[in-house]
């Protein structure tokens, strides 16, 4: 799986045990490396809060709008069209 998918398989997880649907950036890298430690914590940070992110700028090649920013190191899903 990609980082991206592991990102959004976190959510997935997060979302069904905690019962709510904004995240702390903290426990979604936290998630993702209880799951694989095929992933660097600041790689999938910069998922999060970059690549991931419709918030965030245009810095990379390959962009998603998988996320959006509701605070300081909190996201939650977008709704998929």
């Amino acid at each position: 799986m990609t980082c991206r998918d592991e990102v959004l398989s976190a959510f997935q997880r997060l979302e069904g045990r905690h019962g709510r649907s904004v995240l702390d950036l903290a426990e979604i890298v936290a998630e993702v490396q209880s799951e694989t430690s095929e992933f660097a914590d600041t790689t999938i940070r910069t998922h999060v809060t970059s690549r991931m992110c419709a918030d965030a700028p245009d810095h990379h090649a390959k962009t998603y709008d998988d996320l959006e920013r509701i605070g300081r190191g909190r996201y939650r899903r977008r709704p998929q069209a």
